[in-house]
């Protein structure tokens, strides 16, 4: 493995069939897998998988984890991830605030940060703190680092990295966030919405959960969309914007520049200390997201969340309660849960924009299990058909 400061060239990782490989030797832990268990679960020959595995371990991504008793022959050999081969630095900058976090291929957090952060200084000053943060929690440079993921308020342009007009930040409209975060850091970057990160980090933890909406309220209001198992961006990384829904059409007037937007009804209950009005309105928009989308699972997250998860649980709940009251007989009430861990969901999930391809995982899905059968002579590590995607490919 290449483990200069410039990033680590991973060549392997570029297999789709070392994807299948790699997510189950992720997700078995430390126990280990055996390498016919690979192969059962992976539909690949065993011939391919122990050629795959053998590249795993002179990659470093690989070791041997022990010995299983066989029900026949000598025991197998059972092999596990080595976490520490590769991280990934997950960044959220917030309107106030940057949090960092260095994570390792098992999802661990081996270092985080907080700092003040001044979102409406010049950009080149919030790029330099930006990048300031990732040297820090890099440490010496010794741990192999992948690339960064960077999570930001909306509006913006992933594939592009290009952000447009944030709300309350118009000088940022078309600003080249990652080709700025690139050079600074010399690595990899990723960009999506800070609602999206943490709605991608959510269903890795649980890829088999259902469709659910997270709810993210701390310096506003928006929400990331996981539907048939995948982060649902948009067309134009628009989907979300969840705090804009019009709930008074000659409400209070909103950062954004609409009136009777969720997001400046729930904020201003929230500057009032009214935290049962900010739930009901915050809940009043949940239902109206559930009645266009039926989804089946409401996460609430962010720092105003967090300060009091129980009242907003309760709040938000009550009123899907009453939808689904309203609904007749059959109606069930759609369960909403708080994330927890305040804003580091979204810088781990920040991290993950960078690791998810790496395994087979794009948008928060289970990586697919077909393997990709290669015709003899072709190189399934550089042929484009049997490859996973690089982290700034994700769409």
């Amino acid at each position: 493995m290449n483990r200069s400061n410039s990033g680590a060239n991973l060549p392997t990782l570029r297999s789709h069939n070392a994807a299948l490989v790699l997510d189950l030797l992720r997700v078995a832990g430390g126990s280990g897998i055996s390498r016919l268990e690979l192969a059962e679960r992976t539909g690949l020959t065993p011939q391919a998988v122990s050629k795959i595995t053998a590249r795993l371990r002179a990659e470093g991504l690989a070791a041997e984890a022990g010995h299983r008793a066989s029900t026949g022959g000598k025991p197998r050999t059972v092999l596990r991830l080595v976490p520490d081969a590769g991280h990934a630095v997950g960044l959220h900058l917030d309107r106030d605030e940057l949090t960092v976090v260095l994570v390792d291929l098992a999802g661990a957090v081996a270092e985080s940060r907080t700092a003040p952060l001044d979102f409406g200084a010049p950009a080149s000053e919030v790029v330099a703190a930006a990048a300031d943060a990732v040297a820090a929690v890099r440490g010496d440079g010794g741990r192999p680092v992948l690339g960064v993921g960077a999570a930001v308020p909306g509006p913006l342009d992933h594939r592009g990295g290009v952000l447009h007009r944030v709300t309350g930040f118009p000088q940022w409209d078309g600003y080249p966030l990652r080709d700025a975060l690139a050079e600074r850091t010399g690595l990899p970057v990723v960009i999506d919405k800070d609602t999206n990160a943490a709605a991608l980090g959510l269903a890795l933890q649980a890829p088999d959960s259902a469709d659910f909406a997270y709810l993210h309220l701390g310096t506003g209001l928006g929400s990331g969309l996981v539907l048939g198992g995948a982060l649902h961006r948009g067309a134009r990384t628009g989907a979300g914007e969840f705090g804009h829904q019009t709930l008074q059409l000659d409400g209070v007037l909103c950062s954004c520049g609409g009136r009777g937007c969720i997001e400046a009804l729930c904020l201003a209950a929230v500057r009032r200390g009214d935290v049962a009005e900010a739930a009901r309105v915050l809940g009043t928009g949940a239902a109206n997201l559930i009645g266009l989308l039926d989804i089946e699972r409401v996460v609430l997250g962010g720092r105003t969340v967090a300060a009091d998860p129980d009242a907003y649980v309760r709040g938000v709940r009550a009123v899907l309660d009453e939808r689904a009251r309203r609904d007749g007989a059959d109606g069930v009430p759609v369960p909403v849960v708080a994330a927890g861990g305040g804003d580091r969901p979204v810088a781990e999930g920040a991290a993950q924009l960078v690791l998810a391809p790496l395994f087979g995982r794009v948008g928060g899905t289970e990586a697919h299990r077909d393997p990709v059968r290669t015709e003899p002579g072709r190189d399934s590590r550089t042929d484009p058909a049997d490859r996973a995607p690089d982290p700034a490919e994700l769409g």
